[in-house]
């Protein structure tokens, strides 16, 4: 296949990586230090022990990439508006769009029954507006290119052109509304071949939303905190603030027809059993990235306001982390 990783930081440079290793012609859009580094010196990536580097095309420009049968997208949310601005040149008739992300994704409602059950004051279908304003990004990656991706592994970008690769190999793919077709197929097999355990799912927002339970917790509380995970857990009271959080979010789920079907206290145990860990949101605060707080909020309490479900513990650390941020200048 021919495939392309729009954002080759921790998650897409280790996809780029390993599927370049094997029988794929692979680029990445990737830009400044690190698509440097990659130019100069491959892209590194130490897993396992041991360190390997490849060489691919990589460009900051899209276009000059060319049409692809894939394009993984594995950006933080507040770069999607450029994504959907530069993607087009990579698209032919059959390319699929892979979103490889955390929280939920602008396409979430187009195949879920709640949206045409409860179409918006104009009649219309719903649609999630503060992760796509006027549709710009579901114009650009329509939902019938859409194949979901729900990353479970853990990796760091420690110098420009370097993947570190923590822990994990799994992820999960579907198509949205559990219509898998032969481009999910198609995917997966790639995956797999490049050593992933990839698998399908006939309920991919579910999937999502099992993600989001630990997402929207751990991360920001902590960016607030500095805190590593097993501390997090360690602590009864701020556990039981993030168990309430993640019920509220369940609440949310289930009122929408997407139940993640997990008990608060089994997903502090998914949680437990990578020990000393730093959340991807503390990790970006200590490196000065912008942090991913839109991506996890905004759609989910637009979801809660359209299902009218009260989150008030979710809509108070939404607040402190946006505020956190802010003091740093890593929230716009």
């Amino acid at each position: 296949m021919k495939i392309c990783i729009y954002g080759a930081g921790a998650v897409g440079g280790l996809i780029a990586g390993r599927l370049a290793q094997c029988d794929h012609e692979v680029s990445v859009v990737a830009r400044g230090a690190h698509l440097t580094a990659i130019l100069r010196d491959g892209l590194k990536i130490v897993s396992e022990g041991k360190q390997t580097a490849t060489r691919l095309k990589a460009n900051n420009d899209p276009a000059r990439l060319g049409t692809q049968d894939c394009v993984i997208v594995a950006v933080k949310g507040q770069s999607l508006p450029e994504v959907a601005a530069n993607i087009a040149p990579l698209l032919g008739d059959d390319t699929s769009i892979v979103t490889a992300m955390n929280g939920v994704p602008w396409w979430f409602f187009d195949r879920l029954p709640f949206a045409s059950e409860k179409p918006d004051r104009g009649g219309r279908k719903l649609h999630l507006e503060s992760m796509d304003p006027g549709g710009k990004l579901a114009r650009a990656m329509p939902t019938e290119r859409i194949v979901g991706c729900v990353v479970h592994l853990s990796a760091a970008t420690p110098e420009p052109g370097l993947i570190q690769h923590k822990m994990g190999k799994r992820l999960i793919l579907g198509e949205p509304g559990g219509r898998n077709t032969a481009r999910t197929a198609a995917i997966l097999e790639a995956l797999n071949q490049a050593g992933f355990k990839a698998e399908a799912s006939d309920f991919i927002e579910k999937e999502f939303w099992v993600k989001l339970l630990g997402n929207i917790s751990f991360n920001p509380v902590s960016a607030l905190t500095l805190a590593t995970g097993d501390r997090l857990i360690g602590n009864p009271h701020v556990k039981a603030y993030m168990v309430a959080i993640m019920r509220e979010c369940l609440a949310i789920g289930r009122a929408v027809g997407v139940d993640a079907d997990i008990d608060p206290e089994a997903r502090m145990d998914m949680a437990r059993e990578l020990g000393v860990f730093k959340t991807s949101m503390l990790q970006d605060l200590e490196a000065g990235k912008s942090l991913e707080i839109d991506g996890l909020f905004t759609g989910t309490l637009e979801i809660a306001r359209k299902a009218g479900v009260a989150a008030p513990f979710t809509e108070s650390l939404a607040g402190l982390a946006r505020l956190r941020a802010e003091s740093t200048g890593q929230y716009k």
